[in-house]
């Protein structure tokens, strides 16, 4: 049987190559490879070898890290060869992807790995030659000398290996010398796998006499298994078991049908008798906004004041959540497109009980995440089946269960004032938030966690920020930005609503709140001067700005809009990340952030109707469709600072900058979705 990916796969080759996970381990001699760090190894036939300790979940980990690796050993992207780390954090450091850090964390020792590489090979070329040094360089492979042939990297690898590195001085590559960082246009390095569906996703995971389960899930909020009669699930050709699953020991709870096949398994969940007990059937989403909004103190004075009620928002991943898991006698292998992957490893050692060592969790690419992969709920789902089957268990979650079963970015409501002198400038402010803790992280149920996350306000307008949590009732996560999407979504909104009451340019009065040097002011210049801002636009047409400062980058966002239409039309965004290792795979981020503000301000949001989530597809979770992307320019300001992080960064000021401009065509902005009711 041709299956699509099977038919895609012949399609083409990488053009970088990404190989099973192998931990590697640095050596020197023996006639081993040269690795002189676990991240990179060459090998005796000039192979170049990087282990990518992060997982990529899309974001493009891997071709920042083929990059990085090519620039230092002066080679091209193409010819580095790319392996995904296992769990284990002992080796390789922290290997989680949250809050934006990727970048920032695997440039410096990447860099230095690859350095360290080609200074030893450099050495060895030297001593073969017996010349200084500094009279040789590293060029595509090859080690060069004015008066000798060039020797390529697998004739010098045996004796870089048997130096000692600490011998040999390291150079990193200084920027005016750069041929790829910052300069390639190369697209991602797993590009063409990906397209020809060569990639390799959780959710392609099979592993031999491997079995797949789906899972009857709670019909409302908090409900716990009552009883099951698994009868006719049983009767079903290919099911193998039905397994009841408790939390929090194994997930969020619900009955488990493990199957030959996923149709097999699928028929067996229809056929369950389910009862159910506990929990909220009762609960509605639009009185918990109010309760949030009840719960806001007496405002305080201000010439100006606006409340922003916040919806429920659900990640909604192209790939939805999935996790396979084999215990066995010698312990657990787990396959899993998780963000942390050393950390998933030791969580499941220390809950289980088992020897760190025997505890292999293997990442694979995952379809997004946005936050949502940070959590272990999928495996102890697939672990709980192994366990009871004595097999390979693979849990494959539906998109209705993905969109009904998430941890939601939590509501909130914000009420912010405004005290304006005299030419309507604001020189006084209160931002009041009340609002939801992420209930898979304790830490965030503090008030001051909570708003170190969320408030990043960046003028010059002294001020207060008060923040009051109340129980979450139902499961709240991290969601593309955290907090921040929701008071910067406020914050800026309302500062453009005083620009407009105080006839005042949102440009200008940006500039004139932040400061000169501000990194925040020379990207808002650029934005505004690339979409013409000057110039104005005509009617129908309105516009909207927006900026963020947070993870070390900055951001200004510029929309024009058809509030006719409701619908946005171009967006120009200009960002410091200071340097841009791979300047495709910033723009992509940048739009991708785009594309999640012109979703959640044109209409997508997550709702509960008596104990149940609503929504449950992309047919009535209202994503953006290919029709509703607009006209969008990324412009990448060269910066001196160092590297800062991208992958939240766009969201909140694309999201306030497109409501903005909505809003100067009609109604002001009092929430999210625009002009729609919340809850």
């Amino acid at each position: 049987m041709i299956t699509r990916r099977s038919f895609l796969g012949t399609a083409g080759a990488l053009v970088v190559a990404v190989s099973a996970p192998v931990p590697a381990g640095a050596t020197t001699g023996g006639g081993g490879p040269l690795a002189p760090t676990v991240f990179v190894r060459v090998d005796r036939r000039g192979t170049i070898v990087a282990t990518v300790p992060k997982p990529d979940t899309g974001q493009g980990v891997r071709t920042l890290a083929a990059v990085l690796v090519a620039e230092e050993l002066a080679v091209g992207v193409a010819d580095v060869t790319l392996e995904q780390a296992p769990g284990d954090t002992a080796t390789y450091g922290p290997q989680g992807i949250a809050n934006s850090t990727s970048a920032r964390q695997l440039a410096q020792p990447l860099r230095t790995a690859s350095a360290t590489a080609r200074c030893l090979l450099v050495a060895a070329a030297a001593a073969h030659w017996d010349v200084p040094a500094e009279e040789c360089a590293a060029r595509d492979g090859r080690v060069t000398h004015p008066r000798h042939r060039p020797l390529p990297y697998r004739d010098l690898v045996a004796d870089a290996a048997a130096l000692d590195p600490a011998t040999v001085p390291v150079t990193l590559t200084p920027p005016q010398d750069w041929r790829l960082i910052g300069r390639t246009r190369a697209g991602r390095a797993d590009a063409r796998d990906i397209v020809t569906g060569r990639a390799h996703y959780g959710i392609d995971t099979r592993p031999e006499g491997g079995l797949v389960a789906v899972v009857a899930r709670p019909p409302w909020i908090g409900a716990l298994v009552e009883s099951v009669e698994d009868t006719g699930a049983l009767a079903v050709p290919g099911v193998v078991a039905v397994v009841r699953l408790d939390p929090p020991g194994a997930g969020q709870g619900g009955v488990a049908v493990v199957a030959g096949s996923t149709a097999a398994a699928l028929r067996g969940r229809e056929t369950l008798r389910v009862t159910w007990r506990g929990g909220t059937p009762d609960a509605d989403s639009r009185e918990w906004l109010a309760d949030l909004a009840a719960a806001l103190p007496a405002a305080p004075p201000g010439d100006l004041q606006r409340v922003y009620r916040l919806p429920l928002l659900a990640h909604a991943p192209m790939e939805p959540m999935n996790a396979t898991a084999h215990v066995t006698a010698d312990g657990l292998r787990v396959w899993a497109p998780h963000q942390d992957p050393g950390g998933l490893a030791t969580q499941l050692a220390r809950q289980l009980g088992l020897p760190e060592a025997s505890v292999l969790v293997n990442a694979t690419l995952a379809g997004g995440a946005f936050g949502r992969r940070i959590e272990p709920d999928p495996v102890a789902e697939a672990i709980a089946c192994s366990r009871a089957t004595g097999r390979p268990v693979t849990v494959r979650w539906t998109r209705v269960d993905d969109t009904r079963h998430d941890s939601y970015r939590p509501m909130s409501v914000h009420r912010l004032s405004a005290t304006l002198d005299a030419e309507g400038v604001p020189v006084g402010r209160h931002h009041e938030v009340v609002t939801w803790p992420l209930t898979v992280l304790p830490v965030f149920n503090n008030p001051a966690i909570v708003r170190a996350s969320g408030d990043h306000f960046p003028y010059t307008v002294p001020g207060e920020v008060s923040v009051l949590l109340r129980e979450s009732p139902l499961r709240t996560g991290f969601w593309r930005s955290v907090y921040a999407g929701q008071f910067g979504y406020a914050e800026e909104c309302f500062l453009s609503e005083i620009a407009g009451r105080g006839g005042h340019d949102q440009v200008d009065l940006r500039r004139r709140l932040l400061p000169a040097d501000s990194r925040l002011r020379r990207v808002l210049d650029v934005a505004a001067a690339r979409a013409n801002w000057t110039r104005g636009v005509d009617a129908p047409l309105t516009r909207g700005v927006a900026c963020h400062l947070d993870y070390g980058s900055a951001i200004a966002v510029v929309v024009t809009a058809d509030p006719t239409r409701r619908r946005v039309v171009g967006v120009h965004a200009a960002v410091d990340v200071g340097v841009a290792v791979h300047p495709s795979g910033v723009r992509a981020q940048v739009e991708g952030g785009i594309m999640d503000a012109v979703s959640t301000v044109l209409g997508a949001q997550v709702t509960v109707r008596a104990g149940a989530v609503v929504e449950s597809t992309f047919g009535d979770y209202a994503w953006a469709r290919i029709t509703d992307c607009p006209d969008i320019d990324v412009a990448i300001v060269p910066s001196t600072a160092p590297i800062g992080g991208l992958g939240e960064l766009a969201y909140p000021p694309a999201a306030a900058a497109i409501a903005s401009a909505l809003a100067a065509g009609g109604d002001p902005v009092t929430g999210m979705p625009y002009g729609t009711p919340v809850g």
